[in-house]
């Protein structure tokens, strides 16, 4: 039996057109600076790297399953919310580069 060739499509409906925000630019716009919690501090109470912290605020460096945790527990928030917003970036990210792969 031969294999059969699926064309895969992005369903663009269920993705919102708007780019969503980085949730370390989010991270920085709605809990750094209204609370004035500089880098080095988040990174103190988190017991992460300053690196660590300034790749996510930058967008460079994703928000892990272990940094959901700590940001949820310092923030009083859930792991979720963090987690929600990193798989909303990525998927709109993928979908982007998905629509611009060569012979699509």
């Amino acid at each position: 039996m031969e294999p059969q060739i699926v064309n895969l499509k992005v369903n663009t409906f269920c993705l919102s057109s708007r780019k969503p925000e980085h949730p370390g630019i989010f991270l920085e716009r709605c809990y750094l600076k209204p609370l004035n919690i500089n880098q080095s501090e988040l990174a103190r109470v988190l017991g992460i790297s300053r690196r660590r912290v300034h790749e996510i605020i930058k967008g460079q460096r994703a928000i892990s399953a272990d940094t959901a945790i700590r940001l949820a527990q310092y923030f009083k928030t859930t792991p979720m919310f963090w987690l929600e917003k990193q798989q909303l970036w990525e998927l709109y990210d993928a979908s982007r580069r998905f629509g611009k792969e060569p012979g699509k």
